[in-house]
């Protein structure tokens, strides 16, 4: 381990360059923009925006941030050395970055002899001086540079001495930053930890000496620019310069911990990204390794007001980018710290430390208690304290409910998975269900015409609302658009607020399937309104009425926190 866990550790993000990567992962100019201040927030030091003059968009991002920069972090412009056999100077990709602006910008280099031979068809020698050559003109620019050494642990095994030969080249010319790339993602922790430690040893011995990078000082007759935030991330006159970094991908599910092993090893600069977005199998997932950082070996990464808002980022880059979360993802998924089995339920709510290895709150996550046909009492006394509602074991209405749960569970209904629904089905138990309308009656009526795709459908429904009467039909794509459009048709007179509320996702599952199509049906309806989520479920043997179930209930659970919400804004006034 490293000899002084307290000194600071350095967050490099890529997700807005590697995380981009990922199969099926586009976003826009504003999508980048909108990541990077967030992260810029979260308190992340270093932010790679991508690479200048790769594409227009990158060029454009560059561009805003330099009209309206950052706060805090530094925005890294990412390119690779110059090509064979040209000079940096005359290097178009190089007069890109230089028009970003950007205070640091990540080259990377060739590593591994057989990428410099068969790669790029040059000989190693020359690879050593685009190495040189690309950072030396970047430095006598003014900019400072990290060195990402590219497929670094393959090199390594392949040919030791020329690896590290690529990484002094770097050093000498001025690179302040070595980072370690298992580009490959097939290294292992153990691997990753005798290699690292190899290059931290080995760097005493290239008789570099220590530089300063202080503010105003000149190199090759031009002035730095300005550290601004960045002024602190230099190395001391006691500190070997330059300081190692690590970049992990995820291929053999080992990003993480090899990123860990990496930094108990020397490094002092972690590279990941949001949610392990990536090619192929994702990077080391920053939403992992900064609690496991910060928490576990002590380093200091951010700060902790920043570390409680990490659940919050987490989520905010998924959605960006259009991706469903992780429900289960470590620290940050909805199920981190979800408990469903009985046992483990009362023995959370005596003492936190039996089932949670950390308080979820350290990281903007929180407890969930989940209810299923696993659940002992104390589920449902823990759930009703959640929900607001007052229910004790003395109470015989807490078996009734748990009894009805599991009755409802061996049914085919998923409660785990549909909160709302079990919220509503307390709250009947407990006699205080409010009855927003009534259903009296549905129909619905399809129409599939020879030769189109898409059907029309025809529903009718029969609602009840405060003693009167609605009778209303609507059109929709299919049976149940048609279903649920009537029903606002006939109750948003009644109830405006049922014009905000979304019908986000539709799920549908065969319980039994052994018995065709009279298989039981289970409906898990997602609904939100301007600010929250909520999941209902309905089951049958009709898929129809499965639906019915599941969207009645979710038009009703949103009538419920939106009666709940006005209660607490009349009681703050």
């Amino acid at each position: 381990m490293t000899e002084n866990p307290s000194l600071p550790l350095w967050i490099y993000d890529t997700t807005l360059r590697d995380g981009t990567q990922r199969e099926g992962l586009s976003v826009s100019i504003e999508d980048k923009l909108r990541i990077a201040r967030r992260l810029d927030q979260l308190g992340v030091p270093f932010i790679e925006g991508g690479w200048p003059g790769a594409n227009p968009k990158d060029v454009q991002f560059f561009w805003q941030l330099q009209e309206d920069p950052l706060k805090l972090a530094e925005i890294v412009a990412f390119c690779s050395t110059r090509r064979p056999n040209t000079n940096a100077a005359d290097e178009p990709m190089l007069q890109a970055i230089l028009a970003a602006g950007t205070r640091w910008v990540t080259i990377f280099g060739k590593s591994w002899d057989l990428h410099v031979t068969e790669g790029l068809k040059t000989s190693l020698a020359e690879n050593l001086a685009m190495i040189r050559d690309t950072i030396e003109y970047l430095r006598a620019s003014g900019r400072r540079v990290i060195y990402d050494a590219e497929h670094w642990f393959d090199g390594y095994k392949h040919n030791r001495e020329y690896a590290l030969q690529t990484l002094e080249t770097a050093a000498a010319a001025g690179a302040e930053w070595l980072v370690l790339c298992d580009t490959n993602g097939g290294t292992l922790p153990h691997e990753v930890s005798q290699v690292v430690t190899d290059v931290v040893e080995g760097i005493r011995g290239w008789g570099l000496g220590t530089r300063e990078f202080e503010e105003g000082k000149r190199e090759k007759g031009k002035e730095l620019l300005p550290m601004s935030n960045a002024q602190s991330l230099v190395p001391s006159k006691e500190s070997p310069v330059p300081q190692i970094g690590i970049h992990t991908h995820n291929d053999s599910d080992t990003a993480v911990a090899n990123a860990l092993a990496a930094v108990m090893a020397g490094a002092k600069m972690v590279q990941g990204t949001i949610n392990g977005y990536g090619e192929r199998c994702g990077n080391a997932n920053l939403c992992s390794l900064i609690p496991n950082l910060q928490l576990k070996l002590g380093y200091s990464c951010i700060e902790e007001n920043q570390l409680s808002k990490l659940t919050e980022a987490s989520r905010f880059v998924s959605e960006v980018v259009n991706l469903a979360p992780d429900e289960h993802a470590p620290f940050v998924g909805r199920s981190a710290f979800a408990h469903k089995g009985g046992i483990h339920v009362s023995a959370v709510e005596r003492n936190p430390l039996t089932y949670e290895h950390i308080q979820p709150e350290q990281i903007g996550n929180r407890r969930r208690i989940v209810i299923s046909e696993q659940a002992g009492l104390s589920n449902v006394l823990a759930k009703a304290r959640s929900f607001g509602l007052e229910l004790d074991k003395q109470n015989p209405k807490a078996r009734q409910i748990l009894q009805r749960l599991k009755d409802l569970e061996s049914e085919g209904y998923q409660f785990e998975a549909a909160e709302a629904s079990f919220e509503l089905l307390m709250r009947e138990g407990l006699e205080k269900r409010p009855l927003f309308f009534e259903i009296k009656g549905f129909q619905v009526h399809c129409d599939l015409v020879e030769g189109k795709e898409s059907t029309s459908a025809l529903a009718t429904v029969k609602v009840t609302v405060n003693g009167k009467d609605i009778l209303e039909a609507a059109e929709g794509n299919g049976p149940v658009a048609a279903l649920d459009a009537a029903l606002r048709k006939a109750l948003v007179n009644f109830y405006p607020q049922i014009a905000a509320f979304e019908l986000t996702d539709y799920k549908v599952r065969i319980l039994n399937g052994n018995t065709g199509t009279a298989a039981k049906t289970r409906v898990l309806v997602e609904s939100r309104n301007s600010h929250q989520r909520w999941t209902t479920v309905g089951v049958s043997t009709n898929i129809l009425e499965a639906s019915y179930h599941a969207v009645v209930e979710g038009l009703e659970y949103g009538l419920l926190l939106h009666s709940q919400a006005e209660v607490a804004l009349n009681a703050s006034s």
